[in-house]
């Protein structure tokens, strides 16, 4: 009999079902108040300009090209408009420092790729986006707490990963508004991680998928920006930073991009011509269209609907969760993270809230890279209206406190 174990390279082990892509199939289930997907609200979507965008390439002469091949770093004219973009977050960079990926996971991957080798360390928070545990997990790394305003020293990490076998390669985290939290990285933490950075001479992956949706307080530079005033040009630098156009515009049409140091840039090229060539032209093309004439004004509906939201989620939470809870208080982003009593489980409270409460959630053990944190969960208030909001967490506060009582 084949037993495809004996023929998969031992990577595959690591793979894993995200459990978010599995709790997305409850969206589905009418019955459900579903604070489970971090995705956008498709109502927000630009779905009149991206209708002008693509009804405009087919009606002119620029079709062809629309549908042919096309270089591996990206659509030429939305490089260019990202270029103006980072220079405004502070970020002065050239055409050769931007490079188009299929979604920022994607780019992820790639970085996973380019920098991993088996046994190497990736420094992650704890909790962390899954996503990136994901794509770095077919590496096969090892992984050791990131605590930017932490005093953890250079040579601490250093043992840790020398002892797995390997070195440390990179710090990857999300600075703003982070998946699964909420919560953002303050300027003298990510002075720090430079300084770490530099002593352990390894990369930092910057996941700004969030980026945009700041809803109050005051903005802080990006990592990328912070380092370049440091040294003066992005070739100096050691941060990578990873956009994305799904939370502003639209996820369906898979376009994200990397900005960073050139020579890291070109090798990243390569790995795209080999997996796939590149991101899809005329996709590139309409997300070029439409940002190009509407971007800030797109952001500033989105920060209106989810600041609102936000707003309803931690007042809701505020009213309804027992004592003995505690939770975030994103200044941006799509996430609260609660934390729930020592001994509580946030997989069997899923468990018991899609069988009672009807109510869905992320069970936040999944966001440690070690495994930990079952007492946790993550909520997303991005699809969910004032009612539901309202309603959801009134049913979730009773089951909890039930739970508590049972202890």
């Amino acid at each position: 009999m084949l037993n495809w174990d004996n023929i998969f390279a031992t990577r595959s082990t690591r793979m894993r079902a995200s459990e978010i892509r599995e709790l997305l199939k409850l969206l589905e289930r009418p019955d459900i108040i579903s604070f489970a997907g971090g995705i956008p609200d498709p109502a927000l979507f630009p779905d009149a300009a991206f209708k002008e965008a693509y009804n405009e390439i087919f009606s002119s002469t620029a079709v062809n090209a629309a549908l042919q091949y096309s270089v591996s770093e990206g659509y030429k004219p939305l490089r260019e408009w990202l270029v103006g973009e980072m220079a405004k977050l502070g970020v002065p960079c050239e055409l050769e420092n931007v490079f188009i990926v299929s979604g920022s996971q994607q780019g992820l991957d790639y970085l996973g790729k380019l920098f991993l080798s088996p046994n190497d360390t990736a420094l992650v928070t704890a909790p962390t986006y899954l996503g990136a545990l994901q794509a770095f997990n077919a590496y096969e790394p090892t992984y050791d707490q990131l605590t930017p305003n932490g005093n953890r020293t250079p040579e601490a990490y250093r043992a840790t990963a020398e002892q797995a076998g390997g070195r440390v390669k990179f710090a990857y985290l999300s600075a703003d508004f982070a998946n699964p939290t909420g919560e953002t990285i303050d300027l003298a933490s990510r002075e720090k991680l430079i300084d770490l950075a530099d002593e352990l001479d390894i990369a930092i992956i910057e996941d700004a998928a969030y980026q945009s949706l700041r809803y109050d307080g005051e903005g802080i530079p990006p990592i990328l920006a912070l380092e370049i005033a440091r040294k003066g040009n992005i070739n100096d630098t050691r941060t990578i930073y990873c956009g994305s156009f799904s939370k502003t515009l639209a996820p369906g049409l898979r376009v994200g991009f990397i900005v960073g140091n050139a020579p890291v840039i070109r090798k990243l090229v390569l790995m795209k011509q080999a997996a796939d060539l590149h991101s899809s032209t005329i996709n590139q093309i309409a997300i070029e269209h439409v940002a190009r004439r509407g971007f800030d004004e797109q952001v500033a509906k989105v920060r209106k609907t989810y600041s609102h939201r936000r707003d309803c989620m931690l007042a809701a939470l505020a009213k309804y969760m027992p004592e003995g809870t505690s939770w975030t208080k994103p200044e941006g982003g799509m996430f609260v993270w609660i934390t729930l009593p020592k001994g509580m489980d946030g997989a069997k409270l899923l468990a018991r809230s899609l069988e009672t409460a009807k109510v869905a959630f992320v069970p936040g053990q999944a966001f440690f890279a070690d495994g930990s944190g079952p007492n946790t969960f993550r909520v997303s208030f991005s699809c969910a209206n004032d009612q539901m909001i309202d309603e959801g967490i009134s049913r979730l506060g009773k089951l909890i406190a039930s739970e508590i009582a049972a202890l």
